[in-house]
């Protein structure tokens, strides 16, 4: 009945939001078994024997770690390991079905820097949300000595696990590794861990070229001077936390509510509101659908399959019925299915094609692409004509048979199906897909594609891509330029520069640049598409030379495309386009250029551009995208994202790397913003466009990596282990020059007929306290009225000497007057000044602080993240006697101020609460003096 019908809508709801986050992941829980796990070594590690046998045997003690840190509940069960095609051949190896490294769990691959080894988990989301995947290097993974760096490696994979499967986060800071606790009756400096109080000693390393001096930390207003570090003792009375000190022997669970440290600046507390790990985990889906099971070890032992690589086989399916003879589709279709053949696939693949109306037609069988000639052939067979009715199982089945003539199976292979329509029998093949060990990606066409296309895609971990009708083909070869191979082996990648559509008037000249930077340059080829006829144009590179239109090739199947492929290297800089429409009346012309890597050892900057419903309030839509050159991030890019929904007007976004609204982690290249805009339910295009220019761009290192354990105490004894390699600036400001870079995906929603939704504005995650002569400055990026976009109407600020409090009872906390403050446009950043007059302070004190937005419809944000003050006197300082001649103030009393910026631990902001300490005594000092 209709209750039946509205459970059915919103569990399909949720299984898409789910699937959707993991981008793919297949692991499954299994009563209390992890299975498909899918673990993926990258195709550029040399092949080494003891990769896996050292990776199973990090995995099996995992599984044992885990049963006892999660109180008996989970375990790994199954694990599938994929060996790269570079690697020999095996007879234990199976063939791949959908596993792919690109969708993998975790991922086994050499940093682009040297000596970095430092395990981490890339998280996209806030608290709780599931991360992207686990990256290990092989010398992590070979090298027992790092054991004594990281701890033991079934320990760190734990660690990771939580981090990815939960969403929860480290528990230690590399950036505030101390704070002014008030835990005990006196405020104290404490080291940042969970559970508080763990046993250890500060120390101070001054290190020449090949020894370390140990020295005690001094101190610098009331912490520990900048430098400092906490050495624990291996022997601790603790039984937690996994998420701080997995390496120490007694840590055996997560730390829960009971023993939980709420006060230490760490990102666990900064992203889940303070919740202990423990209370997040519980909170999850694995943990609701399992129970504890009664035994002292894991009912079974991990199991793995091996798998390899092989070269890609991709059948075309696509759609000639009637329709796809409206809105030039047909055209659309020849132009960037013959791109995506000549210019994107990688070769070696393989590839065929069928066409389908009511019944499917073999066009090309599967043949391998060895060379141009290859490329060309099979453009020949791409169709020219269309009529008839939908029949998508047709097409898949057609597909299916043209790959298993020449491999003898589907497993592994790949479909590209096609669709402007819509077909009733679309679930009569969804078995058989599911059985095939195929990957299908779709792409859907215009308003009226199958609302289930995308099953397809969902039952495989296939693309799912979608493209609104336009004039120019642009956005279909934005989809196709999408499906790249999943290998992982991103020096045979075609990389999409450029893609935009230009209105041009009668007689109008335009001009339009493509910047090809030193990553890429190998196969480069340009395009221009028209669509009524020909224009006049020229295409200059950078040192001046001219390609005229003479240059360039028109197929004859496709006759409204000039295409130009530059031999060798394409110089590096920008290339122009000059176009005129000759013709008399306005015409729509498209653009677009695509390279490879122009070295295979190094790695071209990337982007990858998705849309998730975040798991928060009102389910808001994110817009992310990671720009990055091997698994470092790239810094002051510009990125925007353009969204686009048939029949609705295209919204353009900003997106921003600055640790505010929908972005997690300041500097961490990935680029985010809630889209608030949406128009209903349906499919929702996304492209975006990233450019660096000359001098903007940097690269900087992962920030949630694995802690680096600088030593231990025993016994009284300090062993130190080498300290972290340093890196200089030059390493990591690599001067990338000028970029730009196109990614395309998409998004199905199910509003289930809500209105258009309402949004508060965002929580503010940065807010920060220091004091500067009596007065304390609160400061924070702005929020917006939805959101991250537009701008509040008021903020509401309250002060509590109680953290929890603040935390847990907002409302009643003592409010802060600040109605002369007028809210910001959000991302701009906010200053706010209250006197110290305001409050009674002793010689101890410390103030937290806390805020929320209000917009215009009178909706308020969650409460932000907490900030603390602090304010001491400590022990009288001495001063040298013949300074200026005047000792009286030698024995004044000097008032350090010390702030702790709680609960952010982004290295920019970490940073400075040490040099603002430093500035501030010396300039309390010379005031105290100068009485």
């Amino acid at each position: 009945g209709p209750v039946m019908a509205v459970i059915r809508s919103l569990v399909f709801l949720l299984s898409f939001q789910l699937l959707h986050v993991a981008k793919g992941s297949m692991v499954w829980l299994n009563k209390n078994g992890y299975e498909d796990l899918v673990v993926a070594i990258n195709p550029q590690v040399p092949e080494d024997a003891n990769i896996i046998p050292n990776t199973m045997n990090m995995i099996k003690n995992a599984s044992n770690y885990l049963f006892e840190t999660t109180k008996h509940r989970f375990f790994f069960k199954s694990v599938k390991i994929i060996v790269p095609k570079t690697w020999k051949k095996n007879t234990s190896y199976s063939r791949l079905k959908t596993e792919s490294y690109d969708k993998a769990d975790v991922i086994i691959a050499d940093h682009y820097m040297k000596h970095v080894d430092d395990p981490y988990t890339l998280q996209y989301g806030g608290c709780k949300e599931k991360g992207r995947y686990i990256h290990f290097t092989p010398r992590f993974l070979l090298n027992d000595n790092l054991t004594n760096v990281y701890g033991e490696k079934g320990r760190v994979f734990v660690h990771e696990w939580a981090h990815y499967r939960w969403g929860v986060f480290d528990e230690y800071s590399s950036e505030m590794p101390f704070y002014v606790s008030r835990n005990s009756k006196e405020a104290s400096v404490e080291a940042t861990s969970c559970p508080a109080g763990v046993t250890g000693i500060p120390v101070s390393q001054d290190c020449s070229e090949d020894n370390c001096e140990l020295r005690s930390c001094g101190y610098d207003g009331q912490l520990y001077e900048k430098g400092c570090i906490f050495i624990p003792d291996i022997q601790q009375n603790i039984s937690c936390s996994v998420m701080n000190l997995q390496f120490i022997p007694s840590v055996v669970e997560f730390c829960d509510k009971n023993s939980h440290n709420s006060e230490a600046p760490n990102m666990q507390n900064k992203m889940c509101d303070r919740k202990s790990t423990w209370e997040v985990i519980m909170e999850s889906d694995d943990f609701r659908n399992s129970v504890v099971l009664n035994a002292s070890a894991p009912p079974s032992e991990t199991t793995f399959v091996l798998l390899q690589a092989q070269d890609r086989s991709v059948a075309f399916v696509l759609d000639v019925s009637g329709s796809m003879l409206m809105y030039n589709r047909l055209n659309s279709l020849q132009t960037a299915a013959a791109n995506f053949l000549l210019h994107v696939i990688e070769t070696g693949s393989w590839v065929g094609i069928v066409t389908f109306d009511s019944k499917a037609s073999e066009k090309a069988p599967l043949q391998q692409i060895t060379n141009d000639a290859a490329r060309n052939n099979l453009c020949q067979s791409l169709p020219t004509y269309a009529s008839g009715q939908t029949n998508i199982c047709a097409g898949i089945r057609k597909g299916f048979k043209l790959i298993t003539d020449k491999m003898n199976t589907t497993h592994g292979s790949e479909i590209v199906l096609l669709t402007d329509g819509e077909d009733p029998h679309i679930h009569s093949c969804f078995d058989l897909v599911e059985q095939s060990g195929a990957k299908i990606h779709t792409i859907a066409l215009g308003p009226a594609a199958d609302t289930k296309l995308e099953e397809f895609s969902r039952k495989t971990g296939g693309f799912m891509l979608y493209a609104v009708d336009g004039n120019a083909p642009d956005k279909l070869t934005d989809a196709f330029n999408a499906i790249t191979s999943g290998s992982g082996d991103i020096s045979e990648q075609s990389i999409q520069l450029e893609s935009k559509e230009l209105i041009v008037q009668p007689s109008e000249w335009v001009n339009t640049t493509v910047l090809v930077d030193k990553t890429v340059g190998k196969d480069t080829f340009f395009g221009i598409t028209w669509n009524i006829s020909q224009p006049f144009f020229f295409l200059r590179d950078p040192r001046g030379k001219e390609y005229r239109s003479s240059d360039f090739t028109i197929h004859n199947s496709n006759s409204d495309t000039a295409r130009l492929v530059i031999s060798g290297t394409a110089e590096v800089g920008a290339w122009q386009f000059c176009i005129k429409n000759v013709h008399t009346a306005t015409q729509a012309i498209s653009v677009t250029a695509t390279s490879r890597p122009a070295y295979s050892d190094v790695p071209p900057v990337s982007i990858a551009a998705h849309m998730n419903r975040a798991h928060s309030a009102f389910n808001p839509v994110v817009v992310y995208a990671e720009v990055s050159q091997g698994f470092l991030p790239v810094l002051g890019a510009t990125v925007r994202a353009t969204i686009e929904k048939d029949g609705a007007a295209a919204a353009t976004l900003e997106l921003l790397d600055n640790g505010a609204g929908a972005d997690i982690m300041k500097n961490d290249g990935i680029y985010s913003r809630y889209f608030t805009s949406l128009q209903g339910t349906g499919r929702y295009r996304l492209k975006v466009n990233a450019y660096g220019r000359n001098a903007t761009t940097r690269l900087s290192l992962k920030q949630n990596r694995a802690s680096y354990i600088p030593g231990y105490r025993k016994n009284g004894k300090i062993y130190m282990n080498a300290p972290r390699p340093k890196f200089d600036d030059k390493e990591v400001q690599v001067k990338l020059g000028s970029f730009s870079r196109i990614s395309t995906s998409s998004l199905l929603v199910n509003t289930e007929g809500d209105s258009a939704p309402v949004y508060p504005p965002c929580k503010v995650t940065d807010l920060q306290a220091h004091i500067e002569n009596k007065t304390i400055v609160l400061s924070w990026t702005a929020p917006g009225g939805d959101l991250d976009n537009g701008k509040a109407d008021h903020y509401i600020i309250k002060s509590s000497e109680n953290l929890l409090d603040l935390r847990n009872h907002f409302d009643h906390a003592t409010p802060v007057k600040s109605s002369n403050l007028i809210p910001k446009e959000a991302g701009r950043e906010e200053l706010f000044k209250i006197k110290l007059e305001n409050f009674t302070t002793e010689h101890d004190t410390i103030m937290y602080f806390a805020l929320r937005a209000v917009d215009d419809t009178n909706l308020i944000s969650e409460v932000s993240n907490i900030a603390q003050a602090t304010w001491f006197t400590p022990l009288k300082e001495s001063v040298p006697l013949d300074y200026d001649g005047n000792n009286d103030s030698a024995t004044s009393t000097i008032i350090v101020a010390i702030v702790s910026v709680c609960l952010v631990a982004v290295c920019t902001i970490a940073s400075s609460a040490l040099c603002f300490l430093q500035k501030q005594k010396g300039k309390l000092d010379i005031e105290a003096l100068q009485k």
